[in-house]
């Protein structure tokens, strides 16, 4: 049976927002300026990302430096450009850090958040007969090859006494995938929020299984190397964080009014931004970088090695600056409460 197709009107937004959790798609550079200084500090950003939240808690304000806010649509490529040195710092999910290794670029993961995984997910039609990841045995599942939710589908499935070779994986990007997925062309979606609250809110699917204890929840704020060697980018750089930590505490306190802000700025409906916040982002916990980290990502980067998706073993402890860890909890702290 044919499933109602999501408006195409709500297609660019989504595709606007391949998050840090995700895939191979290609970047945009803005031309957004705060502060004011002679230092510039070039940050990477995401549709709806750090820009909008330090905005929207007030953290803008008050700048002795510049930011040169550059806008992408998802992790690889805002990597690609800490590499290049054409961004200082920017903020990507916890698997394209484990890519940009594998590659072999000039990058330290500097700053770490830790919030639930229930928006990491797999996505059944309501109408599917599948009621537990055992079942997505030689079915089709849509993931975005290389993000959060590829790792998520790896380990929901070996989770389940399965492998990524017992399924038929379509490596799609979310806005391909959404639109396989709602027209009924794949059985399953890998996914993760808003994705997830937008096809829950629409009654689009329903929940598989979700993330949690299963991937690790956290995101983070990567730098280059050479931005860490200069002293006065160092300390703007701790500043910048210092107002990032601050503002993703204010999200917990003032969710609808965040959610409001993130819906303006992505262009998602609001009861979906209202409802990925509940779930997601404010659940988040500033947390420092640490050996539990470094372990668990090394687990993320051993996977994609041997599925043959990374050419070589990683050692993602070479690949973090523990500097601005101060008394930070541990990366291992409990997320906030979710609300979804």
């Amino acid at each position: 049976m044919r499933r109602r197709l999501v408006p195409a009107a709500l297609l660019l937004p989504f595709a606007l927002l391949l998050t840090a959790c995700g895939g191979n798609s290609s970047a945009s550079t803005g031309t957004g300026t705060d502060g004011k200084g002679s230092l510039t500090l070039n940050v990477g950003d995401q549709k709806g990302g750090s820009e909008a939240i330090l905005r929207a808690a007030g953290e803008l304000k008050n700048l002795d430096y510049k930011i040169k806010w550059s806008t992408f649509t998802s992790g690889p490529p805002l990597l690609e450009a800490v590499n290049a040195k054409a961004v200082d710092i920017g903020g990507v999910g916890n698997t394209p850090p484990v890519f940009a290794a594998g590659a072999g670029s000039k990058i330290a993961v500097v700053a770490a958040f830790h919030g639930t995984s229930k928006g990491d997910a797999i996505l059944v039609p309501n109408d599917s007969k599948l009621s537990k990841p055992e079942d997505l045995k030689g079915k089709s599942v849509a993931v975005a090859q290389g993000s959060s939710a590829n790792y998520q589908l790896v380990a929901s499935l070996k989770a389940a006494g399965l492998s990524l070779s017992d399924v038929k994986v379509k490596y799609l990007q979310p806005a391909d995938a959404l639109a396989a997925f709602t027209s009924g062309k794949v059985d399953a979606w890998a996914v993760w929020d808003p994705y997830t609250s937008q096809i829950l809110q629409g009654k689009q699917g329903r929940v598989l299984t979700t993330g949690e204890g299963i991937t690790n929840g956290l995101t983070f704020q990567v730098a280059a190397p050479s931005a860490l060697q200069d002293t006065k980018k160092a300390a703007a750089i701790k500043d910048y964080l210092e107002r990032l930590r601050r503002a993703t505490a204010w999200v917990y306190g003032h969710q609808e009014e965040w959610a409001k802000v993130w819906a303006k700025d992505t262009g998602l409906p609001y009861e979906v931004a209202l409802a990925s916040v509940r779930r997601t982002n404010a659940t988040r916990v500033s947390v420092a970088v640490d050996k539990p980290l470094i372990t668990s990502e090394q687990q993320i980067a051993d996977t994609f090695t041997d599925l043959k998706l990374i050419p070589k073993k990683v050692d993602f402890g070479a690949f973090v600056d523990t500097r601005y860890n101060g008394k930070l909890p541990a990366s291992t702290t409990p997320a906030r409460a979710s609300q979804g």
